[in-house]
């Protein structure tokens, strides 16, 4: 049997020698049409579409806009319009009020690309992320990004021509506190009616978060029981009024990672919990929703935070949309011990469960690195080509790395 590390150690691609993201945008990569399409932001700021034939091994690299700004939160969100062209969205990290987008000029190739747009959803908006779903029932087209009207908080564009034009719609989730606090959000969609929504109250900094969970359909906004709350333009009135998954306090503050669907389109979640407030102590959690309630367990130690200052950053977790039983972590201790060994640099590991999430398996995907590896991504399977993804290299602050976009292909 051929070990996934075996298949690591012969078989990393580098897809972009210079290249990073966030976690708040999505998709960062998706296949189409047996070619895997990666978004990233380069160290200069360009912002930047890898397209990989994975067939025969073809490599091409498109600038969708030089020096839009260095900033790892910039990495396009990429989806397949219904005419089959791809759609790129980005934005700049808070400095501006819009954000920029380009369609591809040919269907089903993303290697040309029609000159770049932008949408100003107001004057006073400041915008960063960007989230693109597609629902077909609709016909629409959904941005979820955050910041208009400079409200810090998750909004939401939409478009009924596949992105060529765009409409402002209102922010989703409200914090009535003095203090602006900034909910993070994960998206997942089905594509054809519900969009689910995993959020927190805000920056982990600021707040000793808890995970909720709601979602959008036919104009409204539902709990996870599928309770009305209200409709999507009038928005949460507050984080709580939402489905709470997991309750935070100061010795567990919490940060979405991922969310995907089941074949029953159910939501499966990822997060982490910072244990200590000196960002020494992460754990990975992982929660299922069951049809009657949220099964939520920890799962791995995640390590020490990524840099000062940013005590909550960890390699990250990231589920397979394909395989809720399986997910991907990146982590500089041991997963099941929390042990570290001397000076340790971040890895991947591949976490297998088939008891809904109680205990896992383990499995080594890099091991002995000389440098870091971090932040993995898995798209959605295409066919037989499965792929993940991660950043190779060295990560001082999200204005400051030196990586690689890396990644295994293998076939199902």
């Amino acid at each position: 049997m051929v070990t996934l590390l075996a298949v690591a150690l012969a078989g990393v691609i580098t897809f972009n020698d210079d290249g990073a993201w966030s976690w708040f945008e999505d998709e960062r990569a998706i296949i189409h049409r047996g070619k895997l399409i990666v978004g990233s932001v380069a160290s200069g700021g360009d912002i930047e579409v890898v397209t990989y034939d994975l067939a025969t091994g073809k490599k091409t690299l498109s600038e969708l806009h030089e020096r839009l700004q260095y900033d790892d939160h910039n990495s396009p969100a990429l989806v397949v319009r219904p005419d089959g062209r791809i759609l790129a969205v980005y934005a700049k990290h808070g400095p501006e009020n819009r954000f920029y987008y380009r369609v591809s000029t040919r269907p089903h190739d993303s290697t040309e690309w029609q000159p770049e747009r932008a949408f100003t959803p107001s004057e006073t908006s400041r915008i960063t992320y960007s989230n693109l779903h597609f629902l077909r029932k609709e016909g629409r087209l959904y941005n979820f990004y955050r910041g208009l009207d400079n409200s810090f908080k998750p909004s939401y564009a939409w478009s009924d021509d596949a992105g060529e034009t765009w409409r402002s719609g209102s922010v989703y989730i409200q914090v009535p506190a003095e203090f602006r606090h900034r909910p993070y959000v994960k998206y997942a969609s089905n594509g054809v009616d519900t969009v689910h929504i995993f959020y927190t109250e805000g920056h982990p900094r600021n707040y000793d978060n808890s995970t909720y969970h709601v979602f959008y359909r036919g104009g409204k906004l539902h709990r996870s029981d599928g309770t009305t709350i209200r409709s999507l333009a009038e928005g949460l009135k507050e984080p709580a009024e939402g489905t709470r998954i997991f309750k935070g306090d100061a010795a567990n503050v919490a940060w979405v990672s991922d969310i995907h669907l089941d074949r029953r389109g159910r939501p499966y979640v990822a997060y982490s919990v910072q244990r200590d407030p000196g960002g020494q102590d992460h754990r990975y959690r992982y929660a299922r929703w069951t049809g009657n309630e949220w099964q939520d367990h920890e799962i791995a130690y995640a390590g020490s935070r990524l840099y000062p200052g940013e005590d909550d950053y960890t390699g990250n977790i990231t589920l397979d949309p394909d395989d809720p039983g399986t997910v991907y972590i990146s982590t500089n201790v041991d997963p099941l011990t929390g042990k570290a060994d001397g000076r340790r640099h971040w890895e991947i590991f591949k976490g297998a469960t088939r008891d809904g999430g109680k205990t896992w398996r383990w499995t080594p995907v890099t091991k002995d690195s000389a440098v870091d590896n971090i932040r993995p991504i898995v798209p959605k399977a295409e066919g037989r080509h499965k792929v993940l993804l991660w950043l190779r290299g060295t990560y001082a602050a999200y204005t400051k790395y030196d990586l690689d976009v890396v990644g295994l292909i293998q076939r199902r």
